[in-house]
């Protein structure tokens, strides 16, 4: 029998991580609870958890920066930020600092549990993709979770970040569909308000693109999802 994910609940909110211990753990994850940035930190280095629910108000600490301490313990795992802000610039301050997507509260459970398990899904699969691959003059190394740009330092890509080209590399020259990749890679279902690709794409066209308004690689197949020309 395959070992039981852990995910690592951090919310200073007791009520919030017994609701979400017990939904994952009926869903047949391993849960852990931290109630603070500190206590954050000493689990995630003594457990080594497969994925990170992280709240942003937290009483010792800002969200943001635990975050980053979070990446330097695990430079891999993947972070789901927790948050009541709707705010545009929270989310994408999130992504800057680490996070690999965001859940507004209130949040569904069943969506939740859905992402986590197509985070695994796309974890554990044996893929047909080369550990190393090009697009234009820039190099991503899946592995490492980083790209490189000729002449230029390395940077890090995020789990998703990762997933995304990985997928789209894997059907170069052929659009895929918004459905198709919010449900391999997010694991949820699309719909006219649901924009969880778009952040991405946007950090994404930034890292490769000469030019990111006039995309050359990752194009904008309109009424139906992107295309990688690499």
């Amino acid at each position: 029998m395959e070992p039981k994910k852990t995910i690592l609940v951090v919310d200073d909110e007791p009520h919030i991580v017994l609701g979400l211990k017990d939904a994952l753990e009926f869903e047949g994850f391993r849960v852990l609870g931290a109630g603070s940035g500190r206590e954050a930190l000493h689990l995630a280095r003594q457990e080594r958890p497969h994925a990170v629910l992280l709240d942003l108000m937290l009483p010792d600490a800002n969200g943001y920066q635990i975050c980053e301490d979070l990446r330097r313990v695990d430079a891999f795992v993947p972070i789901i930020m927790l948050t009541a802000r709707s705010q545009e610039a929270d989310k994408i301050r999130g992504l800057d600092v680490g996070a690999d997507d965001y859940v507004t509260k209130p949040f569904s459970v069943g969506e939740l549990v859905a992402r986590l398990r197509a985070l695994f899904r796309r974890t554990s699969r044996s893929t047909e993709t080369a550990a190393t691959f090009k697009v234009g003059s820039t190099t991503v190394n899946a592995s490492a979770h980083t790209l490189q740009r000729h002449g230029k330092r390395p940077e890090t890509l995020s789990f998703y970040e990762v997933e995304l080209l990985r997928l789209l590399y894997e059907r170069k020259g052929q659009p895929v569909s918004r459905e198709e990749i919010l449900n391999k890679i997010w694991g949820l279902d699309a719909s006219p308000s649901n924009r969880t690709i778009d952040n991405f794409i946007v950090k994404l066209r930034k890292k490769i693109e000469k030019d990111p308004a006039k995309p050359e690689h990752i194009l904008t197949v309109y009424g139906f999802g992107y295309k990688l020309v690499a």
